[in-house]
Order: structure tokens, then sequence, then C-alpha cells
């Protein structure tokens, strides 16, 4: 053994188990952090580079991040990072569409997931960081920390293990997926690239469900050509909503008394965008508040009241939080004003298939049913959240063996406020962290970029705390 593995074998090991944006975040902070006691850091990804994942992993142009450039950064402290590393590369030379009305830039999402590869990058090179080009298999924990097996047949030991992953794919209604499987124009899980290249250019499509992914979708297709009528349903009829005309600042005061329940924060809420319209502040200021406060809010909530929010407040929530970027928003407003998209708040009552064509039964909210007849049907209706730990073989091991569970809230996996996973038996085990939007369940605003990053960063530093204990 030379002396190098020698060196490599004494260093505590730690292995992260997704390489998009969470992932590649906590690794580039921990790297930053311990520049004179580096630990060896594997991060499994399969994807060619860390920093992609599958958010930022797109080529399709019509697919643009949804918050301006000068708000998403790798760096806390340097919240314009990204379109300064925009600027020094001309990335938007090519994009006319980038630049909106009001000075702000919406570039393509996958100029995203390039600048944080490229940050990455370096810490690749010099070795600080491992690029496992693999999909983990199986973990288990033994005396020695865990082992995690990848699909190259590789088996890895650390001594802590970071949980990283992307949410799991959408989940499709029951009726559809029993009725469609086998279709030739099914689009179960959209995400996957190319999924619409199966939609002819005159097919009337259904898309299930009306969030940012689906309008994704209807920008896809419009700007590939597609010219048949969409019809795009979710049980309330609510679509994202999209940006101020200008920028504003944050309003309201959400933290001097904490709500400590759902019907509260909802009157604070309430109260708070009529103290913004009469200073001429639309609720986008307000939203954003709540959405920078969102930890300390979520932090005085009780778990009942958390559990309340979720499945009474979170559609409406969603809906103003995920905002649609100008030049997605322009492209669905044409449509709806040219009839080719309907938005209706409907679900799915049953499904017939008359040789390609799909006969969908529409139960509309008012309790009215009608029929229709589309060509093609894509599902858009969000993360399976509470198929999490079915999603993945090592995820499901984990489970069965007490090391993860569900958070009550049903939005990922429980963890503690160290985010430490927490177990069937209720306790946190210190080795065993979960990273990103999959601890949302415990930190409450847990998706948009700063949030992410600063929990990355805050993840990095408990492994810090962890590894100088741990020498």
């Amino acid at each position: 053994m030379t002396k190098n593995e020698a060196d490599s074998v004494k260093r505590p090991a730690v292995a992260i188990v997704g390489g998009g944006f969470s992932g590649a975040g906590v690794a580039y902070h921990l790297v930053k952090a311990m520049p004179d006691k580096l630990p060896r850091i594997i991060v499994f990804e399969p994807r060619r580079e860390i920093g992609r994942g599958l958010a930022y992993d797109t080529e399709d142009p019509a697919h643009r991040i949804n918050v301006p450039a000068a708000r998403m950064s790798l760096l806390p402290d340097l919240p314009e990072d990204f379109l300064d590393w925009v600027v020094e590369n001309d990335a938007v030379a090519d994009d006319r569409e980038a630049l909106w009305l009001n000075g702000n830039l919406f570039p393509q999402r996958r100029l995203f997931g390039a600048y944080v590869a490229a940050r990455l990058r370096p810490v690749v090179l010099s070795g600080a960081v491992e690029h496992r080009k693999a999909i983990v298999t199986n973990v288990s924990s033994g005396s020695d920390g865990w082992l995690i097996t990848d699909s190259n047949d590789e088996d890895t030991q650390a001594d802590f293990l970071v949980i990283a992953t992307s949410h799991p794919a959408p989940s499709a209604p029951r009726s559809l997926s029993a009725a469609l499987d086998g279709h030739p124009r099914f689009v179960a899980d959209s995400t996957r690239p190319g999924a619409l290249d199966i939609i002819r250019p005159d097919d009337r499509v259904l898309i299930v469900g009306n969030g940012l992914t689906s309008a994704d979708i209807a920008a896809s297709l419009t700007r590939s050509g597609h010219h048949g009528p969409m019809t795009s349903i979710s049980r309330r009829g609510l679509r994202s909503r999209g940006h101020p005309p200008c920028p504003q600042e944050p309003f309201g005061d959400f933290l001097s008394a904490p709500a400590a329940s759902a019907a509260a924060l909802l009157r604070n809420v309430r109260k708070a965008i009529a103290q913004a319209a009469e200073i001429g502040e639309s609720w986008h200021a307000v939203i954003d508040q709540v959405r920078s406060n969102g930890n300390e809010i979520w932090r005085n909530l009780p778990v009942a009241e958390r559990c309340r929010i979720v499945r009474h407040l979170r559609p409406y929530w969603d809906v103003h939080r995920f905002r649609v970027a100008p030049q997605v928003e322009a492209v669905l407003e044409s449509a709806i004003a040219e009839g080719r998209l309907e938005v209706l708040a409907a679900s799915v009552a049953g499904v017939k298939v008359d040789g390609d064509a799909i006969d969908v039964l529409l139960r509309r909210r008012n309790g009215e049913r009608v029929e229709k007849r589309f060509d093609a049907v894509a599902v858009t209706t969000g993360p399976s959240h509470g198929g999490i730990l079915e999603s993945q073989q090592w995820l499901h091991a984990l489970n069965q063996s007490g090391y993860l569970q569900l958070d009550p809230t049903g939005l990922g996996i429980a963890c503690n406020e160290s985010s430490e996973a927490v177990g069937k038996d209720g306790l946190s085990n210190p080795s065993l962290l979960i990273s990103g939007p999959l601890a949302r369940g415990t930190f409450g605003e847990l998706m948009g970029l700063p949030q992410v990053t600063d929990h990355a960063v805050f993840v990095a530093a408990e492994l810090v705390r962890k590894l100088n204990m741990f020498r």
C-alpha cells in the first residue's frame, strides 16, 4: 500500500448519495470548510457531472429557471454568483428571450446546472471530491459504519452517509395508470428526457396537474410546433402565478408574534397582504417574506398544525410560492387566449381506450361530469412524496431496517433539527443525515434554491462538527 493509499484509509469518509444541487452543495461547502483536515468525500451521481441533477440536466430551451438569476447562487455570501458567471461566460448571448422586460434575467435551466458543475469541477479534478458515476443499489450499517454498494458492483465504506436524492417520480392517478399502461402516448413521467417526443403536433393532450411542470409541458409543446388543443386539470384548477412587474422587498412581520396554528398563520398572511396593498405592494412581497422566514415559522408550529397546512393550504401556497418564469407565462397566456389551452378544476373519474383514442370522464369541481377525447395524456402531479422510501431499493432497505421513516407531514424523510435521520425507534442517527427538500418536513421551506443552499451549508457545518469530534 502506498503512503497516499494509507492516508486515504485513515481519513474518515463521507458518502453523499445524490449529486444534484443539494448533494453538490454539501460536498462543495464541506471542502471549503475543511481545507486542512479534509475527509474523504464520495458523491454518488450517475450523471456526467456533479451539480446538474434532475432539475438542471435538461436541454429543452423552453425550460427556464423560474426566479431571476440574481437570486440563484451556490454561495450564500455571494447571492449574484450565478449572474456573474453568466456575464463572465456570455452564457445567454444566443438567447434573446432570457432578458425580461423588467431587466431580470431568466436563463434556460441547463445554464444553472452548468454553473454549479463549473464550481464543483475544480474540487473534483483535484481529488478533494470523488465523483462515483454510479447508482446506489444497497446500503447497510455495521460496526465499521455504512457499506454502500453501487451499480458498478463496488463497495464503499463510509463513516457518514448523507441522503441528498431527488424527489420520487410523479405518481399517476390509479384510474389512469391502470387503463393506459402500454398506451403509445401515455407520459407517466414527464421529467424523463425526451418524454414528450411521442406527442404529435395535432394531438389533443390532457395534462394532469397545473403546477410548474404542467407549464413547462405546455411551453415545450408549443415551442416544438404542437398546435393541437391542450386541457390542463387539477382538483382546484389553481395555476402557478407569475412574478410582479417590478422587484419588491419582502413585506410583513411573521416572527415577533409567531403563529401557533395553520388558521392563525393564514390570518397573518391575509392581514399582511391587505397592509401591503395599502402602500402599493402586491401579495408577492408578503409571500417572499413568509418564504424567507419559513424555517422559523415552521419551527413554531406543532406537528399537527404542520400536517393541517400540508393537507389544506399547500396547494394555495404552491401556486403563489412557485412562480412561473415570465417567458413561460407569456406562452400560457397566449395559448389560453387563442383557445389552445383550457385550465379546469377537475379530476379523472374514468378512462376508456378506443383504439389509440383516450376517452376521459372528468369530474368538475361543481360535481358536473363531462367526457372528453384525447390522443395523449401527460402526468405532472408532482413528486410522490409518500413513496420516497419505496422509490429506490436502498432507501426501502434502510426503512425496513428501521433507520429511516417518513416524516409525519408526508413531505419527506423524518429528521431532527440537526438534519439527522430519525429511525422507527424515534431516535436520531448522528452518522446519517438528510440534505435538501427531503428534510422539509422538519425545516419547512426547503424548495426554493436560496433555502436549499442555506441547508447545504448547514449540513456541511454539522458534518464539520461531527468530523472534528470523530478525530
